[in-house]
Protein backbone atom coordinates (compact mmCIF):
# COMPACT_ATOMS: atom_id res chain seq x y z
CA UNK A 1 0.00 0.00 0.00
CA UNK A 2 1.44 2.95 -0.97
CA UNK A 3 1.86 6.50 1.33
CA UNK A 4 -0.55 9.52 -0.14
CA UNK A 5 1.70 12.22 -0.83
CA UNK A 6 1.18 15.35 1.14
CA UNK A 7 0.51 18.43 -0.45
CA UNK A 8 1.31 21.91 1.61
CA UNK A 9 -1.41 23.54 -0.13
CA UNK A 10 -3.78 21.52 0.77
CA UNK A 11 -2.85 20.68 4.26
CA UNK A 12 -4.52 21.39 7.30
CA UNK A 13 -3.00 25.14 8.95
CA UNK A 14 -2.33 24.19 12.42
CA UNK A 15 -3.03 27.40 14.53
CA UNK A 16 0.43 27.54 16.32
CA UNK A 17 1.85 27.67 12.93
CA UNK A 18 4.20 30.75 12.72
CA UNK A 19 2.76 33.92 10.83
CA UNK A 20 5.53 34.10 8.53
CA UNK A 21 5.42 30.34 7.02
CA UNK A 22 1.70 30.82 6.82
CA UNK A 23 2.10 33.63 4.43
CA UNK A 24 5.13 31.81 2.49
CA UNK A 25 2.14 28.92 1.63
CA UNK A 26 0.10 32.00 0.03
CA UNK A 27 0.10 31.09 -3.95
CA UNK A 28 0.43 35.40 -4.15
CA UNK A 29 3.76 35.55 -1.26
CA UNK A 30 5.91 35.65 -4.75
CA UNK A 31 4.61 39.00 -6.33
CA UNK A 32 3.75 40.45 -3.45
CA UNK A 33 7.43 39.96 -2.07
CA UNK A 34 8.97 41.27 -5.49
CA UNK A 35 6.53 44.09 -5.34
CA UNK A 36 7.84 44.94 -1.81
CA UNK A 37 11.67 44.72 -2.50
CA UNK A 38 11.17 46.98 -5.72
CA UNK A 39 9.37 49.56 -3.56
CA UNK A 40 12.03 49.21 -0.80
CA UNK A 41 14.93 49.61 -3.64
CA UNK A 42 13.71 52.24 -4.92
CA UNK A 43 12.66 54.16 -1.76
CA UNK A 44 16.35 53.79 -0.32
CA UNK A 45 17.68 54.81 -3.79
CA UNK A 46 16.12 57.37 -4.65
CA UNK A 47 12.60 58.57 -3.16
CA UNK A 48 11.94 60.72 -5.66
CA UNK A 49 10.91 57.79 -7.91
CA UNK A 50 7.39 57.56 -6.55
CA UNK A 51 7.02 61.27 -7.06
CA UNK A 52 3.56 62.01 -9.23
CA UNK A 53 3.44 65.93 -10.50
CA UNK A 54 0.50 67.31 -12.67
CA UNK A 55 1.93 68.77 -16.18
CA UNK A 56 0.47 70.12 -19.46
CA UNK A 57 0.68 67.69 -22.65
CA UNK A 58 1.67 68.90 -25.89
CA UNK A 59 -2.86 69.95 -26.58
CA UNK A 60 -2.34 71.66 -22.74
CA UNK A 61 -4.55 69.76 -21.35
CA UNK A 62 -3.26 69.04 -17.31
CA UNK A 63 -2.32 64.98 -17.07
CA UNK A 64 -0.11 63.42 -14.17
CA UNK A 65 2.95 62.21 -14.99
CA UNK A 66 5.80 60.40 -12.49
CA UNK A 67 7.07 56.52 -12.88
CA UNK A 68 4.54 55.13 -10.74
CA UNK A 69 2.03 56.60 -13.26
CA UNK A 70 4.19 54.78 -16.17
CA UNK A 71 4.09 51.87 -14.81
CA UNK A 72 0.60 51.55 -14.62
CA UNK A 73 0.02 52.66 -18.09
CA UNK A 74 2.47 51.01 -19.82
CA UNK A 75 1.79 47.92 -17.89
CA UNK A 76 -2.18 47.95 -19.43
CA UNK A 77 -1.27 45.87 -22.19
CA UNK A 78 0.29 42.96 -20.48
CA UNK A 79 -2.25 43.00 -17.93
CA UNK A 80 -5.03 42.73 -20.25
CA UNK A 81 -2.63 39.72 -22.37
CA UNK A 82 -1.82 38.25 -18.76
CA UNK A 83 -5.85 37.35 -18.38
CA UNK A 84 -6.11 35.67 -21.26
CA UNK A 85 -2.82 33.74 -21.10
CA UNK A 86 -3.72 32.72 -17.79
CA UNK A 87 -7.27 31.01 -19.50
CA UNK A 88 -5.16 29.73 -22.00
CA UNK A 89 -2.63 27.93 -19.11
CA UNK A 90 -5.26 26.77 -17.12
CA UNK A 91 -6.99 24.73 -19.56
CA UNK A 92 -4.37 23.85 -22.13
CA UNK A 93 -1.23 23.37 -19.52
CA UNK A 94 0.81 25.54 -22.77
CA UNK A 95 1.25 28.86 -24.07
CA UNK A 96 0.12 30.94 -26.85
CA UNK A 97 3.32 32.50 -28.22
CA UNK A 98 1.51 34.26 -30.62
CA UNK A 99 0.08 37.10 -28.99
CA UNK A 100 2.87 39.69 -30.16
CA UNK A 101 2.07 39.03 -33.66
CA UNK A 102 -1.42 38.83 -33.50
CA UNK A 103 -1.56 42.03 -31.64
CA UNK A 104 -0.07 43.32 -35.20
CA UNK A 105 -2.74 41.87 -37.06
CA UNK A 106 -5.43 43.77 -34.39
CA UNK A 107 -3.78 46.75 -35.23
CA UNK A 108 -3.19 46.66 -38.88
CA UNK A 109 -7.22 45.85 -39.34
CA UNK A 110 -7.74 48.51 -36.99
CA UNK A 111 -5.84 51.04 -39.21
CA UNK A 112 -7.16 49.95 -42.48
CA UNK A 113 -10.64 50.65 -41.14
CA UNK A 114 -9.94 54.27 -39.31
CA UNK A 115 -7.81 54.91 -42.57
CA UNK A 116 -9.85 53.81 -45.34
CA UNK A 117 -7.00 51.85 -47.32
CA UNK A 118 -4.91 55.33 -47.32
CA UNK A 119 -1.83 55.82 -46.25
CA UNK A 120 -2.55 58.67 -44.21
CA UNK A 121 -5.65 59.73 -42.77
CA UNK A 122 -6.46 63.21 -41.17
CA UNK A 123 -9.88 62.27 -39.85
CA UNK A 124 -11.24 58.39 -39.14
CA UNK A 125 -13.16 56.86 -42.24
CA UNK A 126 -14.92 54.17 -40.39
CA UNK A 127 -16.61 54.54 -36.68
CA UNK A 128 -14.00 53.85 -34.69
CA UNK A 129 -16.34 51.12 -32.51
CA UNK A 130 -16.57 49.23 -36.28
CA UNK A 131 -12.87 49.89 -36.56
CA UNK A 132 -12.26 47.85 -32.80
CA UNK A 133 -15.11 45.05 -33.36
CA UNK A 134 -13.49 44.07 -37.02
CA UNK A 135 -9.81 43.32 -34.93
CA UNK A 136 -11.63 42.09 -32.18
CA UNK A 137 -13.02 39.32 -34.69
CA UNK A 138 -9.47 38.90 -36.46
CA UNK A 139 -8.14 37.95 -33.87
CA UNK A 140 -10.54 35.92 -31.99
CA UNK A 141 -10.54 34.15 -35.31
CA UNK A 142 -6.83 33.72 -34.86
CA UNK A 143 -7.59 32.42 -31.58
CA UNK A 144 -10.26 29.59 -32.86
CA UNK A 145 -7.15 28.72 -35.49
CA UNK A 146 -4.37 28.21 -32.55
CA UNK A 147 -7.07 26.71 -30.31
CA UNK A 148 -8.08 24.04 -32.61
CA UNK A 149 -4.64 23.18 -33.46
CA UNK A 150 -4.75 22.52 -29.78
CA UNK A 151 -7.89 20.79 -28.94
CA UNK A 152 -8.79 18.96 -31.99
CA UNK A 153 -5.67 18.23 -33.59
CA UNK A 154 -3.84 17.66 -29.94
CA UNK A 155 -0.72 19.44 -31.01
CA UNK A 156 1.51 20.61 -28.06
CA UNK A 157 0.19 24.74 -27.25
CA UNK A 158 3.35 26.08 -27.67
CA UNK A 159 4.13 24.22 -31.50
CA UNK A 160 0.59 24.96 -32.84
CA UNK A 161 0.93 28.68 -31.70
CA UNK A 162 4.54 28.99 -33.60
CA UNK A 163 2.61 28.73 -36.99
CA UNK A 164 0.93 32.00 -36.03
CA UNK A 165 3.81 33.27 -34.41
CA UNK A 166 5.74 33.38 -37.61
CA UNK A 167 3.05 34.29 -39.72
CA UNK A 168 1.16 36.60 -37.91
CA UNK A 169 3.35 39.85 -38.58
CA UNK A 170 3.63 38.95 -42.32
CA UNK A 171 -0.04 38.76 -42.31
CA UNK A 172 -0.33 42.17 -40.64
CA UNK A 173 1.52 43.67 -43.20
CA UNK A 174 -0.04 42.08 -46.07
CA UNK A 175 -3.26 43.53 -44.49
CA UNK A 176 -2.51 47.01 -45.63
CA UNK A 177 -0.15 45.83 -48.55
CA UNK A 178 3.64 46.78 -46.69
CA UNK A 179 2.19 50.23 -46.26
CA UNK A 180 2.31 51.74 -42.59
CA UNK A 181 -0.85 53.78 -42.54
CA UNK A 182 -0.41 56.78 -40.82
CA UNK A 183 -3.72 58.07 -38.27
CA UNK A 184 -4.15 61.48 -37.51
CA UNK A 185 -6.86 62.48 -35.38
CA UNK A 186 -6.81 63.11 -32.15
CA UNK A 187 -9.78 60.91 -31.38
CA UNK A 188 -8.41 57.81 -32.14
CA UNK A 189 -5.46 58.47 -29.93
CA UNK A 190 -7.38 59.15 -26.97
CA UNK A 191 -7.55 55.61 -25.49
CA UNK A 192 -3.91 54.87 -26.03
CA UNK A 193 -3.05 58.77 -24.32
CA UNK A 194 -5.44 60.41 -22.36
CA UNK A 195 -9.14 61.97 -22.85
CA UNK A 196 -9.67 65.67 -23.35
CA UNK A 197 -9.18 67.10 -19.37
CA UNK A 198 -9.09 63.96 -17.80
CA UNK A 199 -5.36 63.78 -16.38
CA UNK A 200 -5.16 59.83 -15.74
CA UNK A 201 -4.09 57.81 -18.94
CA UNK A 202 -6.84 56.34 -20.73
CA UNK A 203 -5.28 52.59 -20.73
CA UNK A 204 -5.16 52.54 -16.98
CA UNK A 205 -9.38 52.98 -17.32
CA UNK A 206 -9.64 50.18 -20.10
CA UNK A 207 -7.50 48.00 -18.11
CA UNK A 208 -9.65 48.44 -15.08
CA UNK A 209 -12.81 47.54 -17.64
CA UNK A 210 -11.10 44.43 -18.85
CA UNK A 211 -10.61 43.75 -15.04
CA UNK A 212 -14.06 43.98 -13.90
CA UNK A 213 -15.75 42.39 -16.43
CA UNK A 214 -13.41 39.03 -16.22
CA UNK A 215 -13.82 39.46 -12.73
CA UNK A 216 -18.01 39.46 -13.29
CA UNK A 217 -17.32 36.81 -15.78
CA UNK A 218 -15.65 34.81 -13.03
CA UNK A 219 -18.07 35.11 -10.27
CA UNK A 220 -21.05 34.83 -12.50
CA UNK A 221 -20.61 31.94 -14.99
CA UNK A 222 -18.82 28.29 -14.43
CA UNK A 223 -15.97 29.21 -16.78
CA UNK A 224 -13.20 28.95 -13.82
CA UNK A 225 -14.32 26.00 -12.79
CA UNK A 226 -14.73 24.57 -16.04
CA UNK A 227 -11.21 25.90 -17.24
CA UNK A 228 -9.60 24.04 -14.10
CA UNK A 229 -11.26 20.65 -14.33
CA UNK A 230 -10.01 20.26 -17.84
CA UNK A 231 -6.76 21.76 -17.05
CA UNK A 232 -6.53 19.49 -14.22
CA UNK A 233 -8.07 16.20 -15.71
CA UNK A 234 -10.07 16.09 -19.18
CA UNK A 235 -10.97 12.50 -18.85
CA UNK A 236 -12.69 13.16 -15.57
CA UNK A 237 -14.00 16.18 -16.82
CA UNK A 238 -15.65 14.85 -19.70
CA UNK A 239 -16.95 12.20 -17.55
CA UNK A 240 -18.84 15.11 -15.92
CA UNK A 241 -20.53 16.11 -18.93
CA UNK A 242 -17.93 18.79 -20.05
CA UNK A 243 -16.71 19.11 -23.54
CA UNK A 244 -12.91 19.71 -22.97
CA UNK A 245 -12.15 20.63 -26.38
CA UNK A 246 -14.68 23.32 -26.27
CA UNK A 247 -13.45 24.78 -23.25
CA UNK A 248 -9.97 24.75 -24.35
CA UNK A 249 -11.23 26.43 -27.88
CA UNK A 250 -13.19 29.28 -26.06
CA UNK A 251 -10.35 30.12 -23.79
CA UNK A 252 -7.88 30.55 -27.17
CA UNK A 253 -10.49 32.79 -28.48
CA UNK A 254 -10.97 34.78 -25.00
CA UNK A 255 -7.45 35.27 -24.97
CA UNK A 256 -8.02 36.46 -28.80
CA UNK A 257 -10.36 39.16 -27.53
CA UNK A 258 -7.51 40.40 -25.01
CA UNK A 259 -5.18 40.59 -27.64
CA UNK A 260 -7.46 42.74 -29.52
CA UNK A 261 -7.52 45.43 -26.98
CA UNK A 262 -4.02 45.09 -26.64
CA UNK A 263 -3.43 46.03 -29.64
CA UNK A 264 -5.97 49.12 -30.39
CA UNK A 265 -4.46 50.16 -27.29
CA UNK A 266 -0.74 49.75 -28.37
CA UNK A 267 -1.23 51.73 -32.37
CA UNK A 268 -3.78 54.23 -30.51
CA UNK A 269 -0.74 55.62 -28.77
CA UNK A 270 0.93 56.54 -31.79
CA UNK A 271 -1.53 56.57 -34.78
CA UNK A 272 0.69 54.38 -36.77
CA UNK A 273 2.35 50.62 -36.88
CA UNK A 274 5.57 49.25 -37.10
CA UNK A 275 4.87 45.25 -37.97
CA UNK A 276 7.84 43.73 -37.01
CA UNK A 277 8.61 46.25 -33.82
CA UNK A 278 4.98 45.74 -31.99
CA UNK A 279 4.29 44.21 -29.35
CA UNK A 280 8.04 42.39 -29.36
CA UNK A 281 8.70 39.72 -27.26
CA UNK A 282 5.67 40.99 -24.84
CA UNK A 283 4.46 37.29 -25.21
CA UNK A 284 7.46 36.27 -23.44
CA UNK A 285 6.60 39.09 -20.56
CA UNK A 286 2.70 37.64 -20.68
CA UNK A 287 3.99 33.88 -19.73
CA UNK A 288 6.26 35.47 -16.71
CA UNK A 289 3.79 37.00 -15.56
CA UNK A 290 1.44 33.77 -16.06
CA UNK A 291 4.21 32.17 -13.87
CA UNK A 292 5.06 35.05 -11.47
CA UNK A 293 1.55 34.93 -10.12
CA UNK A 294 1.73 31.55 -8.92
CA UNK A 295 0.24 29.56 -11.48
CA UNK A 296 1.47 26.28 -12.42
CA UNK A 297 2.41 26.96 -16.15
CA UNK A 298 1.14 22.58 -16.63
CA UNK A 299 -2.09 23.72 -16.29
CA UNK A 300 -5.45 22.90 -13.47
CA UNK A 301 -5.54 25.53 -10.51
CA UNK A 302 -5.32 28.82 -11.66
CA UNK A 303 -5.37 32.99 -10.00
CA UNK A 304 -5.84 35.53 -12.76
CA UNK A 305 -5.21 38.22 -9.76
CA UNK A 306 -1.80 36.63 -9.63
CA UNK A 307 -1.03 37.00 -12.81
CA UNK A 308 -2.58 40.67 -12.99
CA UNK A 309 0.15 41.40 -10.61
CA UNK A 310 3.15 39.70 -11.93
CA UNK A 311 2.57 41.76 -14.85
CA UNK A 312 2.90 45.10 -12.66
CA UNK A 313 5.82 43.23 -11.32
CA UNK A 314 7.07 42.80 -14.71
CA UNK A 315 6.54 46.36 -15.77
CA UNK A 316 7.95 47.99 -12.10
CA UNK A 317 11.20 46.28 -12.95
CA UNK A 318 10.79 47.49 -16.43
CA UNK A 319 10.57 50.87 -15.42
CA UNK A 320 13.11 50.78 -12.32
CA UNK A 321 15.77 49.35 -14.99
CA UNK A 322 15.26 52.38 -17.61
CA UNK A 323 15.42 55.04 -14.23
CA UNK A 324 19.14 53.90 -13.54
CA UNK A 325 19.76 54.17 -17.34
CA UNK A 326 20.24 50.19 -17.81
CA UNK A 327 20.94 49.99 -21.93
CA UNK A 328 17.78 49.00 -23.75
CA UNK A 329 20.18 46.25 -25.57
CA UNK A 330 20.75 44.74 -21.48
CA UNK A 331 17.30 45.10 -20.62
CA UNK A 332 15.92 41.71 -20.65
CA UNK A 333 18.64 39.87 -19.56
CA UNK A 334 18.54 41.91 -16.18
CA UNK A 335 14.95 41.61 -16.19
CA UNK A 336 15.33 37.65 -17.12
CA UNK A 337 17.18 36.90 -14.14
CA UNK A 338 15.39 38.18 -11.92
CA UNK A 339 11.90 37.07 -12.95
CA UNK A 340 13.79 33.40 -13.00
CA UNK A 341 15.08 33.68 -9.54
CA UNK A 342 11.43 34.82 -8.42
CA UNK A 343 9.70 32.24 -10.60
CA UNK A 344 12.14 29.49 -9.00
CA UNK A 345 11.42 30.66 -5.50
CA UNK A 346 7.87 30.05 -6.05
CA UNK A 347 8.18 26.72 -7.12
CA UNK A 348 6.46 24.02 -4.60
CA UNK A 349 9.35 21.89 -4.89
CA UNK A 350 11.89 24.60 -3.70
CA UNK A 351 9.35 25.91 -1.15
CA UNK A 352 9.65 22.25 0.11
CA UNK A 353 13.27 22.20 0.09
CA UNK A 354 13.79 25.20 1.99
CA UNK A 355 11.08 24.37 4.52
CA UNK A 356 13.36 20.73 4.87
CA UNK A 357 16.33 22.79 5.91
CA UNK A 358 14.92 25.12 8.18
CA UNK A 359 13.57 21.72 10.12
CA UNK A 360 16.38 19.74 9.89
CA UNK A 361 18.50 21.60 12.52
CA UNK A 362 15.64 21.71 14.57
CA UNK A 363 15.61 18.18 14.25
CA UNK A 364 19.49 17.53 14.99
CA UNK A 365 18.86 19.54 17.92
CA UNK A 366 16.12 17.37 19.24
CA UNK A 367 18.13 13.75 19.02
CA UNK A 368 20.95 15.55 20.42
CA UNK A 369 18.77 16.33 23.56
Amino acid sequence: MTTPVKNPETQVRRPDEPLFKRLTRQQLFIPVAALALLVLFNLIADPSFFAVSINQNSLGNPVLSGNMVSVLDNASELVILSIGMTLVTASSGGQDISVGATMAIAGSVILRMVCGGQVTADTMQTPLILAVLAGVLATMLCGAFNGALVAYFKIQPMVATLIMYTAGRSIAAWINNNQLPIINDLGFKYAGTFLPGVPVPTPIFITVLVILAFWLILKFTTLGLYTQSVGINPSSSRLNGINPQMVKLLTYVILGACVAVAGFIRVSRSGSINYSRIAENIEMDAILAVALGGNALSGGKFNIYGSILGAYVIQFLTTTLYKYDVPSTALPAYKAVVVILLVVLSAPVVREKLAGMKKAPAKAAKEVA
